[in-house]
């Protein structure tokens, strides 16, 4: 009996995606990438394959297909995807998680690339809009620096920087905080410009050091913890704190992992990304105030030539461009996101990747006639 089971379970076939095929279609977009001197060397491999021995896998229900949802522009996306994960050597090409047996990340990387068309569209992005895909909710984006000089505006600056910093120190159990450079410096001097970290825990050690001390807790994806700051391992920050504390703190960080003072923040990190709370009914928090939006509604409008397309304000057409009227009845928080999806945004997944498999067996460049993303110019007005 448990041999035919066995071999019951040798004979079922596993879910093979048509729409996104284990195949370079759905990695490549463009031959001309760095990327694409590995086209034809990436294998697929399903997550029973490696490592061995893991009896989830093996379940006799298990079909291979696993669904995730995705925001698309004021709607959830059902996303299916087969378990086939692109490898290289035997290892996973891209995202993996800290632990080897498990495989949430690499099959939500690829439903996300799925959405998108290639694994290759999601090589540079912004964070803001993938937290804007994965939670339904809306992001903002701080810069940490003034560039203007006058001593006005950089007081107002500094304003600014301590009321941000506050808002994380509130809601850091609750959001996702992101944080990039955009400039190398000494402290990211390896890690390259425009790279994003996240923002794991953030202490006031202000009790227990008798001074203002504030410490943030930083990730970096890429799994390299290379930053010379002073509060790195064995840096001169730590002889601020009781060797107990410091101790304690040094064992908390993982991997890639690595701790800054609220100084060497705002002087080492350029940006700032948040992704709005949001609560189990699917209600958004604010950043500015914590109170919950209870109200929602997405609206949509487009610019249609001699209809709704009037152009700027120069322009006596102007009122014919789409507009909303809110009636606000009481002293309340009104938050407005605006989204535009590119002119070549399409749902159909199947039939781009149809088009795709021809351009990259043809070893085409689709950067342009698939994948290329072009944006209008956008005003918003609001008046009161």
């Amino acid at each position: 009996m448990l041999g035919e089971k066995k071999q019951s379970a040798l004979r079922r076939e596993l879910y093979a995606d048509p729409a996104f095929p284990a195949s370079d279609a759905s990695i490549f977009f463009d031959a001309g990438t760095p990327l694409a001197q590995f086209r034809g060397e990436i294998s697929w491999l399903r997550p029973q394959v490696f490592p061995p021995g893991q009896p989830s896998w093996t379940d006799e229900l298990y079909q291979g297909r696993f669904t995730c949802h995705v925001w698309q522009f004021g709607h959830w996306v059902e996303v299916t995807i087969d378990d086939r994960l692109p490898c290289l050597g035997g290892k996973l090409c891209f995202s993996q998680c800290q632990t080897e047996d498990l495989f949430w990340l690499p099959l939500l990387e690829k439903a996300y690339a799925k959405v998108h068309g290639s694994y290759e569209q999601l090589w540079a992005g912004q964070v803001a809009d993938a937290l804007v895909d994965l939670t339904g909710g809306i992001a903002e984006r701080w810069a940490l620096k003034e560039s203007a000089r006058n001593t006005e505006k950089e007081k107002s600056a500094m304003v600014l920087k301590k009321e941000v910093f506050r808002r994380l120190m509130i809601l850091k159990e609750q959001c996702v905080i992101s944080c990039s450079i955009l400039n190398s410096r000494q402290g990211a001097s390896e890690l390259g410009e425009f790279h994003a970290f996240i923002v794991t825990d953030i202490l006031n050690l202000s009790e227990v050091s008798g001074k203002e001390i504030i410490l943030l807790r930083i990730r970096n994806p890429w799994g390299r913890r290379c930053w010379r700051g002073p509060w790195c391992e064995g840096g001169e920050g730590w002889s601020q704190l009781d060797p107990v504390v410091a101790s304690e703190l040094l064992s908390q960080i993982q991997e890639g992992e690595f701790w800054v003072d609220e100084e060497e923040f705002f002087r080492e990190f350029d940006e700032i990304t948040v992704g709005f709370p949001v609560n189990e009914e699917g209600q958004l928090q604010s950043l500015y105030t914590e109170k919950v939006l209870y109200h929602s509604r997405n609206l949509f409008g487009s610019w249609v030539r001699g209809q709704s397309a009037g152009g700027c304000r120069n322009n006596s057409s102007f009122p014919t461009n789409p507009k909303f009227w809110l009636r606000v009845c009481e002293k309340s928080e009104v938050c407005i996101a605006l989204l535009q999806k590119h002119s070549k945004y399409s749902a159909d997944w199947a039939g781009r990747i149809k088009n795709l498999t021809r351009l990259v067996e043809e070893n085409l460049s689709v950067a342009e006639d698939i994948q290329g993303k072009k944006y209008q110019a956008v005003g918003l007005h609001v008046w009161k």
